[in-house]
């Protein structure tokens, strides 16, 4: 029987430590003149990383890989969103998502920003080698190398315990 993956859960100041790892070597290599973030772990990384580095032109990729038992991991992206070329042509172009697994998402984003023109450059805040589908292909930059499945602060089930009575729910 297969062992369970560990889980790492974070918190605010874990993500802290791990921009704050990011930054020195993004601005050693200089300037972006673009972000793609990628929907959904990436927002909250891409938002703190755009600030601490002015990049203000910020654009979004949402990709879905078919859950096919025939294709399995060999599926081809479907890209559900992604800016027209023009907005990528010839510009250093960051791609922030929060975590390299496979790496299939981070690879299918960096080849479409390079087919459009664009320079393209991979950010994660955690890359695990051990589950990447890629021998010769890593992020360009991350702030941790880690085996374990990461829960982020942001994807935390808060739920509605400790509300006051009469508070309505959540939708």
């Amino acid at each position: 029987m297969k062992s369970p993956m560990k889980q790492d859960v974070l918190s605010w100041a874990d993500v802290d430590r791990l921009i704050d790892v990011l930054l020195p070597p993004l601005k050693i290599v200089g300037t972006f003149d673009a972000m793609v973030l990628v929907t959904r772990g990436d927002r909250i990384p891409g938002g703190l990383l755009a600030e601490a580095i002015g990049i203000r032109h910020i654009l979004t990729a949402a990709v879905d890989f078919p859950a096919t038992e025939s294709a399995g991991l060999m599926a081809w992206p479907t890209f559900m969103q992604f800016p027209d070329p023009t907005l990528l042509r010839d510009r250093r172009t960051l791609i922030v998502d929060d975590v390299w697994g496979s790496g299939r998402t981070s690879t299918a984003v960096k080849g479409r920003v390079q087919s459009s023109g664009g320079i393209p450059y991979t950010c994660v805040l955690h890359y695990n080698p051990y589950r990447s589908m890629f021998n010769r292909a890593e992020p360009d930059f991350y702030g941790a190398i880690t085996d374990a499945y990461i829960i982020y602060p942001w994807e935390l089930d808060r739920g509605t315990q400790g509300l006051e009575t009469g508070v309505p729910d959540i939708n």
